[in-house]
């Protein structure tokens, strides 16, 4: 399961704090097996594909040695861990994760304004049902315009993935 996540975290990535949803596929994964990799990647149409569910096919993937997981191959970092507490009482479950490998695989190249535009779309992908469909639509105009300005091929693919993706779901209203 790959899936875009913002954990926190203290400055030496020794520790992450996840916050999925109970009905998230990495919520089970974690519950059931207590490991992953995070990942840290400059890819937006990786991010993109991942937030909707298009990962057919995969991305390039490495076995990771410390834990029962796998590497994109193409990440720029990534950190393998363990679950050390899992606190499910709440719709956003809570688990504290202890860092147990990590490694470096490329550089970072950063964001640019079309890129943090792909994330923020891939965030109102994920929003669907939840926030109103007028204030996701909205949205996607605003973001559509430092993609138009800054964005290369990459940034162009992702958001269009993304926007036909929205423009194909009936947008319940929460």
């Amino acid at each position: 399961n790959l899936s875009p996540m913002g954990p926190r975290t203290d400055r030496a990535i020794s520790r992450l704090v996840l916050r999925p949803y109970q009905t998230s596929q990495t919520y089970q994964n974690l519950k059931r097996h207590g490991e992953g990799v995070f990942h840290i990647t400059d890819d937006v149409e990786l991010i993109a594909r991942s937030a909707i569910g298009r990962l057919d096919p995969l991305p390039p993937l490495l076995a990771a040695q410390a834990i029962r997981g796998h590497i994109v191959a193409d990440a720029c970092r990534w950190f393998a861990f363990r679950v050390r507490q899992l606190d499910d009482q709440s719709e956003r479950t809570t688990i504290v994760c202890d860092v147990v490998d990590r490694g470096t695989l490329r550089d970072f190249l950063g964001f640019n304004r079309a890129k943090h535009a792909v994330l923020e779309a891939a965030i109102l992908a994920t929003r669907i049902g939840i926030l109103p469909a007028q204030q996701i639509r909205d949205e996607m105009k605003r973001l559509a315009i430092p993609v138009e300005k800054t964005a290369g091929d990459q940034e162009r693919q992702a958001f269009a993935l993304l926007t036909e993706y929205i423009d194909s779901q009936r947008n319940p209203e929460p």
